[in-house]
């Protein structure tokens, strides 16, 4: 009781106002000083996710994108956004546009930063905020901070939040028991882990598209049968958003702090988690990727997170009710769980007999992604704290940790490792944002530099001794292209024009 009420109160602190409100200032901030890429360069970041090719130490970008969507795409994009709407009213759903629109260039920032200082560990490209902020800012002891932190949150805490709503919807619509779906997920997730990163980037190149277009799919159908409801939606996100919707005109607040709250949750942009997939990344300019993860911000959020919203509000299943108050009475006078059951009662109303296997198959696919993307942020910030040394003892412990973990989570009741598991990532947030706003030069130079080469007609190469960034080691030191066999730019004057 007290453990509980303690995680509660620094729940409330790492996740006040001051976060909310100030993710949006970060968020609107670097829009401003990338010049809104996140609209100027919108072809670029469609074109570049299919560009470039995997190499022993690297994954492709597309493969790198999947990675960090397979973590933003989880059991938040259901239970998520329906409680946004359950507490926040159809006007948090434009926060969470908002949100994802501004975070984007966040996303770029943080992920940039991920490829300009990563590094080439045991055969593999690593890199993320640790890297960054003890090669860019020159803090090993804050990077310390930064890795411990994610890996609480990482290994520890959230892989049985995820897999326990595994098992609560396979329950739910096939009663299955929850040791045997504990047993499925040990031996499914022990198989792709134990691969290391390429084997979770080829899962997760195949099975992200698959799970994100179904789930779009079944939203699209459920809109095309209630299309005479879509005026009076898209009317009702927009008034409820500004108070100007007598029914949710007193809640204003609770719609962007809600809407906000959400969005940041579960397009990840600003927490520091993308970056680590970003890193690993063959790339011959870190922009390239920044661009390319930049959009998973839109795919996260405006089309998965859309996904549901669309679906409980084309179908009347929203209303508002209290923050302490677990179940609400929504439009069609039903009793429902402020949570994934808003869409599971959304799908089982337009398709009776499908909504609860549909919602619970989802659920499966979301989680089980969002596991595989845990434990390789996790495995990076182990390699991290004990690079220099023999890491395969250290990387096996973490594996069964995880799988323990998993397990554990499945089949017991995870409140109090949902708040041990916020405080993590809250202080993975705090810290990953007070270090990319100091970091910002770096990358703002470095994306004038993507431009200048590709307003000059040439293949974007990287040279960060001629930008003036320092402790670049991988791209003076490792990188190799047509022009430099040897692998070191510091007098390579062909790579860059003029």
């Amino acid at each position: 009781m007290y453990v509980q009420a303690l995680a509660d109160w620094l729940n409330g602190v790492l996740w006040s106002p001051v976060m909310i409100y100030g993710m949006l200032g970060v968020g609107l901030l670097f829009s401003i000083l990338t010049r809104f890429l996140q609209v100027r360069h919108i072809k670029d970041m469609t074109s570049l996710m299919f560009k470039g090719k995997s190499s022993e130490a690297g994954v492709s970008s597309f493969q790198a994108l999947a990675v960090s969507l397979s973590g933003r795409v989880g059991t938040g994009n259901i239970a998520g956004t329906a409680t946004a709407i359950a507490f926040g009213g159809p006007g948090a759903v434009f926060w969470m546009w908002a949100i994802a629109f501004i975070g984007a260039s966040t996303s770029f920032i943080e992920s940039t930063l991920a490829q300009i200082y990563k590094e080439k560990q045991d055969g593999q490209y690593r890199g993320g905020p640790a890297y960054y902020i003890e090669k860019g800012i020159g803090w090993k002891w804050y990077g310390v901070i930064f890795a411990l932190a994610a890996l609480l949150a990482m290994a520890f805490l959230m892989p049985g939040i995820q897999s326990n709503s595994i098992a609560a919807g396979l329950d739910n619509a096939f009663g299955i028991n929850k040791w045997v779906t504990a047993a499925i997920l040990v031996v499914l997730i022990g198989a792709i882990i134990f691969g290391g990163i390429k084997r979770i980037a080829t899962v997760a190149q195949y099975v992200v598209p698959f799970m994100a277009l179904g789930y779009m799919l079944m939203a699209i159908i459920i809109m095309i049968m209630n299309i005479d409801q879509l005026p009076g939606v898209i009317a009702l996100i927009f008034k409820s958003a500004f108070g100007a919707e007598q029914a949710f005109g007193g809640i204003i607040g609770m719609a962007i702090s809600w809407g906000v709250k959400r969005g940041i949750y579960s397009n990840e942009a600003g927490q520091g988690t993308g970056p680590h997939a970003a890193a690993a990344a063959e790339v011959s300019h870190p922009a390239k990727q920044g661009l390319v993860q930049a959009s998973a911000v839109y795919i996260d959020t405006l089309l998965v997170c859309s996904a549901t919203a669309f679906m409980i509000l084309f179908t009347g299943m929203y209303n508002v009710q209290a923050e302490d108050e677990s179940f609400i009475v929504n439009n069609l006078g039903e009793t429902v769980e402020a949570g994934p059951a808003f869409t599971q009662a959304a799908v089982e109303t337009a398709l009776p007999g499908f909504g609860a296997g549909f919602t619970a198959v989802a659920l499966f696919f979301f989680a089980f992604t969002t596991i595989m993307a845990y434990y390789y942020m996790a495995e990076t910030n182990i390699a991290y704290l004990i690079r220099g040394r023999d890491s395969k003892v250290a990387m096996f412990i973490l594996k069964i940790v995880l799988l323990g973990s998993m397990t554990y989570g499945t089949v017991n009741e995870a409140k109090l490792a949902w708040a041990f598991g916020d405080i993590g990532l809250g202080l993975m947030v705090w810290l990953n944002v007070i270090a990319i706003l100091i970091l910002a030069k770096p990358a703002l130079v470095t994306l004038r530099d993507y431009e200048r080469q590709r307003k000059a007609g040439v293949d974007p190469i990287f040279n960060p001794e001629k930008l003036g960034i320092k402790n670049a080691d991988y791209w003076v030191n490792d990188y190799k292209h047509e022009d430099n066999p040897s692998g070191s730019l510091a007098n390579d004057d062909k790579s860059f024009p003029g």
